[in-house]
């Protein structure tokens, strides 16, 4: 190296005073010559050059945010909720799997017979994606949802939004493969938001696992009981069981609303939380946050 830089513009660079077309001159120079780099150093306070590493050190162990958190960050949701949102059981590939080949089943079924199977299955899949989405058995990623810093109803609803949005638009899209039943083969839409905001009322009471077990339990009765006369449409399906299901999902969606406060992260959600697997599920809480809520949740 034929030249140094002057410790003047070093000094200068340090504090981010430096202007072009000098600071080029000397930020290229830095790049090749240890020794400037070394006497930059001493024009910059330890603590910050400690700082910085610190700086460096977390956002290189940092983790990547996956193809679905990048792209609800992009369109606007905020990053610790792009996070908890994007860890939703059901939007991983597995379980869009699953219910991929339960309407392609369900589809094939409509085409050579009858599209009940699809009516029947379809209202079904957001109350069970609802249900793995939110529980401490169930959902995998339940302790940081506990100690994230958002109401749990929130965080419910937002989670519920996205299985309903996901399922709703699968099963759509099997039901337009159904085209010679007309908007009979949409019969499963209002039956579908009825069993889900059922469940997620009776959460707070019954818990995140009895609740949506009950409502999908009763649907799946009542479908059977309404085909055993072979002749008709099944009551479900019919515009008064249509109906039904519109006023079962307002009300249901009003006494959500009225119970969101049993929702909170320090109140207990129906009996499952006090079950063994509660219990071992808890020892995996990390912070001294995470502990203080999971006291209040069980005493």
């Amino acid at each position: 190296m034929s030249w140094h830089a002057d410790d003047g513009d070093l000094r200068e660079y340090a504090h981010g005073m430096l202007a072009a077309p000098r600071l080029w001159s000397v930020e290229t120079h830095l790049a090749a010559c240890a020794d400037c780099r070394a006497a930059l150093s001493a024009h910059v306070p330890s603590a910050e050059i400690d700082g910085g590493w610190a700086r460096l050190d977390a956002e290189l162990d940092a983790p990547r945010p996956g193809a679905v958190e990048s792209l609800l960050i992009r369109v606007g949701v905020a990053d610790h909720t792009a996070r908890l949102l994007a860890a939703t059981p059901v939007l991983r590939r597995s379980w869009l799997g699953a219910v991929v080949l339960t309407l392609l089943l369900a589809v094939g079924v409509g085409l050579a017979a009858s599209p009940l199977m699809l009516l029947a299955t379809a209202p079904l899949l957001p109350l069970v994606g609802v249900a793995v989405s939110f529980g401490p058995g169930l959902d995998p990623t339940y302790e940081m949802a506990v100690v994230a810093p958002m109401h749990t109803f929130r965080l419910l609803m937002v989670r519920t939004v996205a299985v309903l949005s996901t399922t709703t638009a699968l099963s759509g899209l099997a039901s337009l493969a159904l085209p010679s039943y007309g908007l009979a083969a949409l019969g499963w839409l209002l039956p579908a938001l009825a069993l889900t905001s059922t469940g997620v009322a009776l959460t707070p009471r019954l818990g995140p696992v009895l609740a949506p077990a009950l409502v999908g339990g009763g649907w799946t009765a009542l479908v059977v009981l309404s085909c055993l006369p072979t002749s008709g449409t099944p009551l479900p399906f019919t515009a008064e069981g249509q109906g039904a299901a519109a006023a079962i999902a307002v009300v249901a969606t009003v006494l959500l609303v009225a119970a969101r406060d049993r929702f909170d992260s320090g109140r207990p959600l129906g009996p499952s939380l006090g079950s063994l697997r509660s219990l071992r599920s808890l020892r995996s809480l990390r912070s001294l946050r995470s502990l203080r809520i999971a006291a209040r949740r069980l005493s």
